[in-house]
């Protein structure tokens, strides 16, 4: 692919937000190490720098090789990225005198400059660093400033390499999506092909060459990203391929059945399978939120092992991994990235089970995903469903598991799902679902003392899952939801509501 971007990770937790808003320009882009620089850079039109937690002024600092980058193509270097463009190339970068962090305003913009047209002054960005860069490299020419940092943005003359000491990427940048466009679009000449229809055809394509005439398994979940992934394989090798819909035990009220029954209408050859005792057997006793999610890893791929047996010859396991499973799974640098959790699809599989790994959706964000399943006809209720974690109700149940609290929390999460769909509250929120907690709690029904489990509904806002805020439900809703649930659900006493945002908190509680 020739309209390409090559995005090189220095660990930045904001990384993944620039992939965000180039391919919000129309723009494919990929990330890769800082240490992994690609040899053949022929199908890259343009190199974006992330920042980092490191210090350009630090031994262990990451350090590139750049010869085949700058002053061939074009490039950008954010935060530290800038500052990596300025010290090694003869300026300075010292310690701040002053606190750069949070919200800014660009001063002197030079706005005949092609990067920063349509920029106005005044115009919000969101400072993220410890260092600052006193002085430029010679040849550098400063394009804007704040109040506190002299070389907010600069360039660098003979050649389309610019540096900003901001981000432009998040949110709190008003205008950073437009200046992000002046480099890609006016300076680096890409054009803004990367659209739904463009990635299922070239998608589609790659699966038939990629998988033949072999047949393939993939497993379905009832989700938004296992869908779009066998509506995408049907449509490259149809028949060859055989979906598994596994019952864990884990899943919501009836939503094993009900899943099947949706799935009947869209053409997907599609097999279910009860293992509910087989997940439930492996969990009993375990309440270690990690050892949780490999246990239900393992038994995962135990039962497709025994299912992949009966499908003669089958060579392939699809998967609806998506990116920010694979980012929350694995350090992106295998150095400063954190690990937050292992996800149950993503990692490999163990080398008894020959089979390999195809992931048509591994480099799409959640938002991503939806916009392809609609390009393909997907139905708005298919695409509609708020995510559900691979491991299921596992994860809402803080502490072991059992038949009877998999029981309890069925019939909370179907009352508080079920009621958000009544109330229209439903397609406003991108995430709910209900938390059983490890605690009793002291309660008093009619004239008796109770000593019942207490439940957390959580409900959030967010477009891929990597950052959330919680919904400000109704007051009269959460009074009715909690009524129901103490009323009709056998155990339970308590209702709260989690009001906490990711960061710092996880969307899930385990």
């Amino acid at each position: 692919m020739q309209n390409n971007v090559l995005i090189l990770d220095f660990g930045s937790q904001y990384t993944q937000l620039i992939a965000r808003r180039v391919r919000e320009l129309n723009i494919f882009c990929e990330i890769k190490p800082y240490n992994k620089v690609p040899k053949d850079l022929s199908s890259y039109k343009a190199v974006i720098l992330s920042g980092s937690p490191f210090s350009v002024r630090s031994e262990d600092a990451p350090h590139p090789d750049l010869s085949g980058i700058k002053g061939k193509l074009p490039l950008l270097g954010v935060c530290y990225g800038a500052q990596y463009l300025a010290h090694f190339n003869g300026g300075k970068v010292e310690p701040s005198n002053t606190r750069e962090y949070g919200r800014a305003r660009l001063t002197n913009i030079k706005g005949d400059e092609p990067f920063f047209y349509g920029i106005i002054g005044g115009s919000q960005v969101w400072m993220s660093h410890s260092d600052t860069i006193q002085e430029l490299p010679e040849n550098a020419v400063v394009l804007a400033n704040t109040v506190d940092v002299q070389n907010a943005a600069f360039r660098i003359e003979g050649e389309d390499t610019y540096a900003i000491q901001f981000h432009p990427e998040v949110y709190h940048t008003s205008q950073g999506k437009i200046i992000l466009q002046n480099f890609l679009v006016h300076i680096a000449g890409l054009e803004q092909t990367w659209t739904p229809d463009a990635f299922v055809e070239k998608t589609v394509s790659e699966l038939k060459e990629k998988i033949g005439r072999d047949k393939v398994i993939l497993g379905l979940s009832g989700g938004v990203d296992s869908t779009v992934a066998a509506v995408l394989l049907n449509k490259a090798v149809g028949k060859q391929l055989h979906c598994i819909f596994v019952d864990n035990g884990l899943l919501r009220k009836n939503e094993f059945q009900e899943v099947l029954d949706q799935y009947q209408n869209m053409g997907l050859n599609v097999k279910g399978v009860n293992a509910s005792a087989r997940f439930l057997d492996a969990l009993k006793g375990e309440s270690d939120p990690e050892k949780k999610r490999k246990i239900i890893g393992k038994v995962f791929i135990d039962v497709f092992d025994d299912e992949a047996h009966l499908v003669k010859d089958a060579k392939w396991l699809a998967q609806g991994t998506i990116y920010p499973d694979v980012i929350e799974s694995v350090s992106v640098t295998g150095g400063p990235s954190a690990t937050i959790k292992s996800h149950h699809n993503v990692g490999g599989l163990p080398d008894y089970m020959k089979l390999k790994v195809v992931e048509p959706l591994k480099m799409l964000f959640k938002d991503e995903v939806r916009r392809v399943g609609a390009s393909m006809k997907i139905s708005g209720d298919r695409l509609g469903r708020h995510p559900f974690p691979g491991p299921g109700l596992a994860i809402r149940i803080l502490g072991d598991i059992t038949p009877e609290k998999v029981a309890i929390l069925q019939e909370v999460d179907s009352i508080f799902i079920n009621g958000l769909r009544e109330w229209g509250l439903y397609d406003k929120v991108w995430q709910a679902g209900a938390m059983l907690l490890p605690v009793n709690s002291v309660g008093v029904m009619g004239d008796e003392r109770t000593y019942e489990k207490c439940v957390a509904l959580r409900a959030v806002e967010s477009t891929d899952g990597m950052t959330a805020d919680w919904v400000d439900l109704p007051y009269e809703f959460l009074q009715k939801t909690s009524n129901e649930i103490i009323n009709k659900v056998p155990g339970v006493n308590r209702v709260v509501y989690d009001i906490s945002s990711k960061p710092p908190a996880t969307i899930e509680w385990e």
